[in-house]
């Protein structure tokens, strides 16, 4: 009997060694703070990654608050981050745009990101990116040039300036995301979808989205069924304003809290860009949903119009979540 119970054990702790064997096999390579994994920081696994590899290389990340100021290189296509859990895998940093550099030089928007995206076939998952500067300008949680790239169950915390969709080129998808922020917070020139997420409007702040859409791009910032909450005063948010003239912002079946102004939209005091800008809703639900009272420039979609936002019309093709040919090959 004892002969077979410490068979027993041995059995259990060699499954359980084979188990957890085979878990790390899943990723490429494990980022921990603890040391147990391949790197203690998340740059240093960005940097072991082939240049221009074209499987996809997975990053599996531990929990803990990792502060860092991020870059994926153009060079490093078909990256996957997957968090051990979103509220507890904290990619931060805490630059802002006034801040001084080195040189004594503001750093600006752009140079206050906490996480630049250049590389094409990015996604990641249950992952919380953040700028921790707090309500002092505009402070950059995660900007993005690449094309096609996709967050799942991610969160981005932050105040003005959030969420940076920058490349003119570059096609995302966000889904079951939660964003946050005060003055802009999704803001720039992509073509970028947010399906089933929750965009929350902080106090302090007035417009959600500050659109830069090209002339001639189809589609700019598109939310399909997403929730606006948020804890600012009633009526004291704008859908959106039009940094660029040819700003493109919709919202389909989306729910809107009484956060959001009846007027809906606003020219950011550029009678021109009213021509040029285009603004729609269809099928918002909430007490922030008054399509009466929105401003005579924007538009309620039919429901034949509203059809044609396919994630497969909107990319171009470009299907989210499936290896696009560049990498397949």
């Amino acid at each position: 009997m004892t002969f077979l119970k410490h068979a027993s054990v041995l059995a259990l702790l060699l499954c359980l060694i084979l188990t957890k064997a085979q878990a790390q096999q899943q990723y490429n390579f494990v980022v921990a703070k603890d040391g147990s994994g391949d790197f203690k920081t998340v740059q240093e696994a960005i940097n072991a990654v082939p240049d221009f590899r074209k499987k996809e290389t997975t990053i599996f990340i531990k929990n803990g608050v990792y502060k860092e100021k991020l870059v994926l290189p153009a060079s490093k296509t078909a990256v996957k981050f997957i968090g051990e859990d979103v509220k507890n895998t904290i990619l931060t940093n805490d630059d802002f745009a006034s801040k001084k550099n080195r040189f004594g030089e503001e750093m600006g928007t752009t140079g206050s990101t906490s996480f630049y995206v250049f590389g094409d076939d990015f996604s990641a998952e249950n992952i919380t990116f953040e700028n921790s500067a707090g309500p002092v300008g505009q402070a950059v949680a995660v900007r993005v040039d690449g094309d096609k790239v996709m967050f799942t169950n991610c969160r981005f915390l932050g105040n003005q300036d959030t969420l940076y969709p920058h490349g003119e080129k570059s096609r995302q998808y966000y889904k079951n995301c939660y964003i946050e922020g005060t003055t802009d917070f999704i803001f720039g020139w992509s073509t970028a979808v947010f399906e089933d997420c929750e965009i929350y409007s902080k106090k302090g702040g007035n417009y959600i989205t500050a659109a830069s859409t090209l002339e001639g791009t189809p589609y700019g910032f598109v939310f399909l069924n997403c929730r606006l909450t948020g804890d600012a005063p009633a009526k004291s948010y704008y859908l959106g304003r039009p940094w660029r003239p040819y700003a493109k912002t919709v919202f389909i079946n989306t729910y809107m809290g009484n956060h959001i102004t009846p007027k809906g939209w606003h020219n950011w005091n550029k009678p021109d860009a009213e021509k040029t800008s285009y603004y729609a809703e269809y099928n918002s639900t909430g007490p922030g949903a008054d399509p009466k009272a929105r401003v005579k420039w924007a538009h309620q979609l039919t429901k034949e119009q509203a059809q044609q936002y396919t994630l497969a019309n909107i990319f171009d093709g470009w299907i989210p979540g499936k290896p696009s040919e560049t990498v397949s090959k």
